[in-house]
């Protein structure tokens, strides 16, 4: 298989983020309705409507493609292409008028992600990995610059509740959480965005969906990182919800070796 992604589904990612941004953007610290879904996470208007517009611009551009989406389930998933999307990522950030929620946008070929999108509607930021490429930030450059040792470095995790469910993860994490410099939370995906551009070390994650952390992977790849599963498998549609991410090899090992314990 072709490593690298054809330039023009870079393009239409990018057109993606925009049609999607736009949407997002006009409900963002709005009067919103809210509604729950069956597994107790909110919805809004603005993730289905920006959803739809997303699908529809595939379906009209290349109809032979695949789509997973958070909000409309799958359509051709079997395709060789497929597109997985996330039109709000951190909903309850968006719902509280935290700027940090993303949208996420993803191609994979064969099940393993060729392309990915970061896109954060309110701050205009956006990364953009894509297989032999070098991750983008709005349009520069960006790498990875880890600080060393595992007890120099800078964690960052969505949420400690990501593990409750989970108490052997838990007691993992608090191991990894002890071991280095300091740890901040509530990054969404944004976190993954910092780590491609130098300003923290490692993510560590549970409880993830495909469309949660696909997108993910061409970015930190394309910057030089590190990002697999707890285990050091190969992120793809059916892996599971245990997502590490680190800004050097070293890093990655050491904090798998502690998951690991």
């Amino acid at each position: 298989m072709n490593q690298s992604c054809p330039r023009e589904f870079v393009v239409l990612a990018e057109r993606l983020a925009d049609a999607a941004g736009d949407v997002v953007r006009q409900y963002f610290r709005q009067p919103l309705d809210i509604a729950d879904k069956p597994d107790e996470t909110p919805v809004t208007q603005a993730d289905r409507e920006a959803e739809t517009r997303m699908r529809e611009m595939i379906a009209q551009e290349l109809p032979g493609h695949g789509v997973v989406g958070e909000e409309h389930g799958s359509d051709r998933a079997d395709a060789e292409f497929v597109w997985v999307l996330d039109p709000i990522d951190g909903t309850k950030a968006f719902i509280s008028g935290v700027p940090v929620f993303g949208t996420l946008i993803a191609l994979l070929r064969a099940g393993r992600p060729v392309l990915g999108v970061i896109d954060h509607p309110a701050l205009r930021e956006r990364w953009v990995g894509a297989a032999g490429q070098p991750t983008r930030m709005n349009g520069a450059a960006v790498r990875v610059a880890p600080r060393g040792d595992l007890e120099d470095a800078v964690l960052w995790t969505t949420s400690p509740h990501m593990f409750d469910g989970d108490p052997p993860a838990a007691a993992a994490y608090a191991r990894l959480r002890d071991s280095v410099r300091f740890v901040h939370y509530g990054g969404e995906c944004y976190q993954y965005g910092m780590l491609a551009s130098g300003f923290i070390d490692i993510v560590v994650e549970d409880d993830m969906s495909a469309y949660d952390y696909c997108a993910l992977v061409p970015v930190v790849q394309g910057a030089g990182g590190i990002i697999t599963d707890w285990q050091g498998g190969a992120l793809g549609i059916q892996s599971g919800g245990k997502v590490l991410a680190a800004a050097s090899a070293a890093l990655h090992g050491a904090a798998r070796r502690i998951l690991d314990a």
